[in-house]
């Protein structure tokens, strides 16, 4: 049952697709959208949607559709002839789109229907369309917290001012404790996104309860680690040797050969000279804002209160907003002192630091997103985070 409260909603039953979900960690393959590959374990939903089944069943079939599209692609040709008559699809990413409008039809009651067309069509950048899909939503459900923050939130990404500081107004009368938290969370983001990215080894941090986070990225189908993730292992190498007290916590858990990223890169650290019994590994996640919520469990089950976080340089803003907002999380949920202490490394993946300090408005975009996915806010109700 997908439930929101204000109103009553449609029923959708569970998904029975089989497959391990999957998101590029790398801002360089995940700008905005995700990029699953074809998972051949994956069972493909069927193809016809037929009008003589009751309305439950055609929306999960629609569902279905979406999620098996979103993960793993498939036939568009199949699905405009099947699914979509009269459509021309352009890419995976319409066939999402068209299922979940296709299912909003048959289900107008049903709002998380809604937001997650509206998250489809922020992940095609298309945030005219969304920001329309979330007006729908608060004109059924005008109190509606997380439809309004969306609403804010995307419209500073789309350059509104004026319509953000009009969403953050009324947030303020539906909630004006969670609307204060949540400005805080977007305050400290945009300090990061402005903040001086740094190449080199951190100076002047603890030996102890320190660790060195090095994030993972996509495995080529092989199994074996392409040139960005060996980078990035270059830098953490050099910081763990500089802090040889320190953990090293590997992050990633999308197999490729029966092999994660975190198996192939606590592999590579050891064949560099690394002691085994510093290496902690996250073999969980499948995406940022995952390796975030994941590595911050283990941070918190260690006792480390200082982290040095690796990753590309294109993709360290945001790794540094989802992993403060991981920390705040469990600071708070734990009942902690204090949330973790962070500094970073990044690998330099552009020709000059000067045009890696540039944030582009798809990075903006992509990195509130993940901050808002990270706070809890699910871009899929029910489905996906």
């Amino acid at each position: 049952m997908w439930k929101r409260k204000g109103i009553v909603r449609g029923t959708v039953t569970v998904l029975v697709i089989s497959a391990a979900l999957y998101t590029p960690v790398s801002a360089q393959t995940e700008a905005v959208s995700p990029e699953p590959p074809p998972s051949a374990s994956a069972e493909a939903p069927a193809s016809v949607i037929q009008n003589d089944e009751p309305t439950s069943v055609r929306i999960n079939q629609l569902v279905d559709t979406a999620m098996y599209y979103y993960w793993h692609g498939g036939d568009l040709q199949q699905a405009e002839k099947e699914i979509f008559k009269g459509i021309t699809l352009k890419g995976k990413y319409d066939v999402v789109e068209h299922a979940f409008r296709e299912a909003t039809i048959l289900d107008p009651y049903n709002l998380d229907l809604k937001f997650s067309l509206a998250s489809t069509q922020v992940i095609q950048k298309k945030l005219p369309e969304a920001l329309q899909t979330y007006r729908q939503i608060l004109r059924l459900d005008p109190d509606n917290f997380n439809a309004t923050l969306l609403f804010a939130v995307y419209s500073k990404a789309n350059g509104d001012e004026r319509a953000f500081q009009e969403a953050v107004s009324r947030l303020r009368t539906i909630d004006p404790q969670r609307t204060a938290a949540y400005l805080e969370k977007l305050r400290a983001t945009d300090e990061i996104l402005a903040g001086r990215l740094n190449t080199a080894v951190p100076t002047g941090l603890p030996q102890t309860r320190h660790a060195i986070v090095i994030l993972g990225y996509a495995l080529a189908d092989d199994g074996s680690m392409r040139q960005p993730l060996v980078d990035r292992l270059k830098t953490g190498l050099a910081v763990a040797r500089q802090y040889p007290l320190a953990n090293i916590i590997v992050t990633g858990g999308v197999p490729k050969q029966g092999v994660t990223e975190a198996d192939a890169m606590s592999r590579w650290l050891v064949s560099q000279g690394i002691d085994q019994d510093r290496i902690l590994l996250e073999n969980k996640s499948t995406d940022t804002v995952e390796n975030a919520l994941f590595t911050t469990a283990i941070l918190e089950r260690e006792g480390i209160r200082d982290v040095t976080l690796v990753t590309s340089a294109s993709h360290m803003r945001r790794a540094l907003t989802v992993f403060r907002e991981a920390g705040e999380l469990y600071a708070k949920m734990n009942g902690g002192s204090g949330s973790v202490r962070f500094s970073h490394a990044a690998s330099l993946d552009y020709p000059t630091i000067e045009e890696a300090q540039q944030v582009t408005k798809d990075e903006r975009l992509v990195t509130y997103r993940d901050l808002l996915r990270a706070s809890g806010i699910w871009a899929y109700p029910g489905k996906q985070r």
